[in-house]
């Protein structure tokens, strides 16, 4: 395989700290009385200190994404107790439905987040996308091309994105701000602000049909999630992506093409976006020009409560799934128990603020401690 797709895992040493050569005491420094005679010593090898053994904690195991792992299984085992219904196949069905779109957007932001952007337009991309899906498809355009054209919509606005950032050099804050209200104003012109309905039925199987009893949509987010982990960690193009997030004009220096990895990242924000738009208007079975709205706030959320840093250059997909499943979860399990959504949005906001105070920590401690 071309080694500009696949890159093997680099070996990594962990260094630490040991006395001087010169203060070690060597195989000469300790005397050893030769057999017969009191008087004479030969050197003899002096024991080797054991080094201390040091406890591997999940933070080890897990990197970053181990402190949304804990929360997770807190809430997960939290509900369990609290609700017996939690556990229960429907709300586990109807859980990965609602959080899977949250998880693929998640992803898609996580890879803007990586370069030390922000992509605020996919909330308005999202209900863009899934409106002119519907659109197409009560226009008679077969399933799968709007399906497709839905998600070109999204590759397109993404790529404006890139571009503005790139070459327009606007900050990537104001860029997708701008795109924000672009794509929320084109859609409830074309739609009149008017909700499309009539879809057909095959094509709302897609998104709440089951394989194996698995829904589909829990299928798609899980294959997503993969692919951008796999482009991640085993490809060039990943090890670009943290390159540009850590320090855009170091990578340039080194031959990293910047303004094309930038491009790239919107663009894949983007498509997968439209990919959820299209996905929420199948699971409606309408086309809601007021979808996504929020979208672009809970995305973000996701993945720094996932453990990426808004500074750019730390975070994984792993951790953006998880956040998303941490605020699926609260969610679920607040209507579980009647407690009121505004608690809810205190819940969340406070790890958002734990979850960056925590990332700020350690880098003031790392920075020390280097």
């Amino acid at each position: 395989m071309p080694k500009l797709i696949w890159r093997e895992p680099i070996t990594t040493t962990t260094i630490t700290s040991r006395p001087p050569a010169a203060e070690a005491p060597g195989p000469e420094a300790v005397p050893k009385p030769r057999a017969g005679t009191g008087a004479e010593a030969e050197a003899v090898p002096a024991p080797k200190a054991e080094a201390p053994r040091r406890v591997i904690t999940l933070g080890d195991i897990a990197g970053r994404e181990s402190g949304g792992l804990v929360v997770l299984l807190v809430a997960v085992g939290a509900l369990t107790l609290a609700s017996d219904e939690f556990l229960t196949a429907n709300n586990l069905a109807n859980l990965a439905r609602q959080v899977a779109i949250f998880g693929i957007i998640a992803v898609g932001q996580l890879l803007v987040i990586l370069t030390a952007g922000i992509d605020l337009s996919v909330g308005s991309v999202l209900g863009l996308a899934g409106a002119s899906t519907a659109q197409f498809l009560v226009a008679g355009v077969p399933i799968w091309p709007a399906f497709l054209l839905g998600v070109a919509i999204g590759t397109v606005l993404g790529i404006v994105n890139g571009l503005l950032v790139t070459h327009a050099k606007l900050p990537p804050f104001i860029a997708t701000l701008g795109m924000l209200g672009i794509a929320r104003g084109i859609v409830l012109v074309t739609t009149d602000a008017q909700t499309i309905q009539g879809l057909p039925t095959a094509f709302q199987t897609i998104a709440n049909g089951t394989v194996l009893g698995i829904p589909n949509l829990l299928i798609i987010a899980v294959v997503v999630t993969a692919v951008v982990g796999f482009v991640l960690t085993r490809t060039v193009f990943g090890r670009y992506i943290y390159a540009v997030g850590s320090n855009p004009e170091s990578a340039r220096l080194a031959g990293v093409p910047v303004r094309t990895v930038t491009i790239a990242v919107y663009a894949i924000s983007g498509t997968l976006a439209g990919l959820g738009g299209v996905l929420l208007a199948s699971r409606l079975g309408a086309g809601i020009p007021t979808a996504g709205t929020g979208f672009e706030l809970n995305a973000i959320a996701a993945c720094v409560i996932g453990g990426a840093s808004l500074f750019g250059a730390k975070g994984s997909a792993l951790g953006a799934a998880t956040g998303a499943l941490i605020m699926g979860v609260l969610n679920n399990g607040g209507n579980l128990l009647a407690i009121n959504a505004f608690y809810l949005q205190i819940a969340i906001g406070v790890l958002i603020l734990v979850a960056v105070g925590f990332d700020q920590l350690n880098t003031r401690r790392a920075a020390t401690s280097s």
